[in-house]
């Protein structure tokens, strides 16, 4: 089911309340170096986040982020992993546009995409159905986590607030002679995954369920991930946004690389569970191939095939 969500009403109008969104209580700077952006296509811009963990020499800039002009209204796609970097992207804004977005799209729930939103209270925010849940689940990880990575003053005041405008399946923002749709897909990278697709330069916002360069980070469910990236190969975009790597790829040949880690991934799992290995064994041996072709590999691959040992053990 298609529906339309009304942003200039939005900005003005309570919604539905949802506890799943993280945004800093404490005071944030009122002027701060906006983020370098690329315009990826025309009216649309990319900040292309490091592909590295966030830690202090890279302030939590990992993740990719931006934004998208129509005529009358601007809207946020992902706001970076910490609320300084959400000012900053605020300001990258006012400083091409001098205005206000009128709604923050959150691509799904990790805090590289979402910590960003404390610049940008009182915008309504827009996510996946799931949103909520999956968030308030892990409140107090991601805090925790944040703290080690970027410090205790990085986390102060975090406190999970509103989704205003959930999406089950697909709803359309109009910025003005600018169509957004919105898609909410079934669980593959996490159980809450969005795209963005602006259908007038034909640029996809695909957040993490395409990872470039970054090895693919299993959060969800793998066999999921690859139904999803058919569906999602049917896109009629040009070029995307990954919410890793380069700032825009080709469409749809950038998925190539993560179908084949993800086919490799399944089939490994499945050659150790047939031989009546355990998960140590899939852990030292799955996807070894796949090494060299990815960065952060030993980060990510073994998270990703003890989750797909679990999805696939019972199968």
């Amino acid at each position: 089911m298609t529906t339309a969500l009304d942003v200039c009403g939005a900005a003005g109008r309570a919604g539905p309340v949802a506890v799943g969104v993280f945004l800093v209580t404490v005071a944030l700077a009122a002027s701060a170096e906006p983020l370098a952006m690329t315009e990826v296509a025309p009216g649309v811009f990319v900040h292309q986040g490091a592909i590295a963990e966030p830690a202090p020499d890279n302030a939590g800039d990992t993740a990719n982020m931006g934004f998208i002009v129509g005529d009358s209204f601007v809207a946020v796609i992902d706001t970076g992993g910490t609320p300084e970097l959400g000012v900053r992207l605020s300001e990258a804004i006012a400083a091409r546009t001098g205005r206000k977005p009128v709604i923050v799209i959150n691509t799904h729930m990790h805090p590289d995409h979402v910590f960003g939103n404390a610049a940008f209270a009182g915008v309504p925010i827009a996510g996946h159905a799931n949103l909520r849940d999956a968030l308030a689940a892990r409140q107090e990880v991601y805090r925790q986590r944040l703290t080690e990575e970027l410090g205790a003053g990085a986390a102060a005041g975090i406190a999970p607030v509103r989704v205003d405008r959930p999406v089950a399946e697909e709803v359309r923002v109009d910025l003005g002679n600018r169509i957004l749709v919105l898609t909410a897909y079934p669980t593959a990278h996490t159980n809450n995954d969005l795209t963005v697709f602006d259908r007038k330069t034909g640029t996809l916002f695909t957040g993490d369920l395409l990872f470039v360069d970054h090895v693919p980070a299993v959060d969800g469910n793998a066999m999921g991930w690859l139904r999803v990236i058919d569906r999602l190969e049917r896109v009629p975009a040009v070029r995307a946004v990954p919410g890793h790597g380069p700032a825009r790829v080709a469409w749809p040949g950038a998925l190539d690389a993560q179908r084949r880690y993800l086919t490799v991934l399944v089939e490994g799992v499945r050659r150790v569970l047939k031989a009546g290995g355990g998960i140590q064994d899939a852990v030292a041996h799955v996807a070894e191939e796949e090494r060299e072709r990815w960065l952060l590999f030993d980060a990510y691959n073994p998270r990703n095939v003890t989750a797909t040992f679990a999805e696939l053990e019972w199968e």
